[in-house]
């Protein structure tokens, strides 16, 4: 798997994000450093996990998509009587 990299639009908005959330929640502030390196660690050690569960849901949506096309496509079958 590559790497999981961000714009740098994203990585602002989500360092942000991070910046927001340890305010509000852990009444403590954190540096846009600190964000950064906490939006590092997360992406590379826990990012895969996101990634995959994403291409899960995707693979699942799929064959589910294509179980409806197989009916669909067997309702169209003529009868060779």
């Amino acid at each position: 798997m590559s790497k999981i990299e961000f714009s740098k639009e994203e990585k602002e908005t989500l360092v942000k994000k991070i910046q927001f959330y340890f305010d509000q929640e852990l009444q403590h502030e954190i540096g846009q450093f600190d964000a950064e390196f906490l939006l590092d660690f997360f992406s590379e050690e826990v990012g895969g996990y996101y990634y995959n569960r994403g291409l899960y849901d995707a693979q699942a949506f799929i064959e589910k998509r294509m179980e409806g096309i197989s009916e669909d496509l067997y309702q169209l079958e003529k009868s060779a009587s």
